[in-house]
């Protein structure tokens, strides 16, 4: 997953772009990087998203808004069946013409946009109420879809019901050597995140030693590399958790734990609760009807 430099192509508006993507199985863009802010809602589809440093599992209404230049994607499970289609507006430069954005009328905005270097997980909920409105927006002419972007972003300026995936902040280095070993590491994990992986597995990789590797992994990704491991292999847990009737014991095994402790260890760490705990939450929470 090397973090490519992606093009946003000239459409009729040099201020935003909205496109509708429908892939047959899964989206297929690889860990990439723009100058453009990124609003992004998944219409259905399931995976695994990185913004960042950030691991987490995303299903259907994922909501999320990135900054400029934030590296990032959304890579579907193995076992995806459904067709992955989503919602993405791009938001250029010009978009953020000086009077407008320094203006009242925009406070809200301007700093909603601030807060989007973090990385911003917006609440089921709040995706929901705005689906509409997404979806209507693709069918609208110029002015009309501009107006209704300002609402859309309105919208989310105003909420509380949102989450920040890189907390403390994430600077990367854009470099192709850097982001083709990142890409190295993350497919790595994928393929082999039930078995277990040591350091000098990871490092030979891409060619490392175990002590360098570390500290390469370190500076660029802001975590170790096995805080890193054990943050995927949990989201991984999460969604046996919640898709399979599977005790914890086999969803421990599954995701390449040895030791059942251990891995509840983790799992409180990452999650901040029990997974048996984690299950029933998701159980209550999951036939959440559509807001009015």
């Amino acid at each position: 997953m090397k973090a490519h430099y992606k093009h946003i192509p000239e459409v009729e508006s040099n201020l935003f772009k909205s496109l509708s993507q429908n892939n047959n199985k899964e989206f297929d863009y690889p860990w990439h990087y723009h100058p453009e802010y990124e609003l992004t809602y998944i219409l259905s589809s399931q995976g695994v998203r990185y913004v960042g440093n950030s691991i987490e599992n995303f299903f259907e209404e994922d909501l999320v808004l990135i900054a400029p230049n934030m590296p990032h994607c959304w890579i579907n499970t193995h076992e995806q069946e459904q067709s992955a289609r989503a919602i993405v507006i791009y938001l250029k430069e010009d978009f953020f013409d000086k009077t407008w954005m320094q203006s009242y009328e925009f406070d809200a905005i301007r700093r909603l946009l601030q807060l989007s270097g973090k990385g911003i997980k917006f609440d089921k909920t709040v995706a929901l109420k705005l689906k509409d409105n997404f979806i209507e927006m693709q069918h609208l002419p110029p002015l009309e879809k501009l107006m209704m972007l300002l609402q859309i972003l309105q919208e989310l300026a105003q909420t509380t019901k949102y989450s920040l995936l890189c907390e403390h902040g994430f600077s990367y280095e854009l470099n192709s050597t850097n982001n083709q070993r990142i890409n190295i590491v993350y497919k790595y994990i994928r393929e082999k995140y039930h078995l277990k992986i040591s350091l000098a597995d990871i490092a030979g990789q891409v060619n490392m030693s175990e002590e360098y590797f570390s500290r390469f992994f370190s500076k660029i990704m802001h975590k170790s590399f096995f805080e890193f491991l054990n943050e995927y292999k949990i989201n991984r847990a999460c969604k046996l958790l919640i898709e399979t009737d599977k005790q914890v014991s086999e969803v421990c095994y599954a995701c390449g734990y040895e030791s059942i402790p251990f891995f509840y260890r983790q799992f409180k760490k990452f999650k901040n609760c029990q997974p048996k705990n984690y299950r029933l939450k998701y159980q209550q929470i999951a036939p959440m009807a559509v807001p009015e």
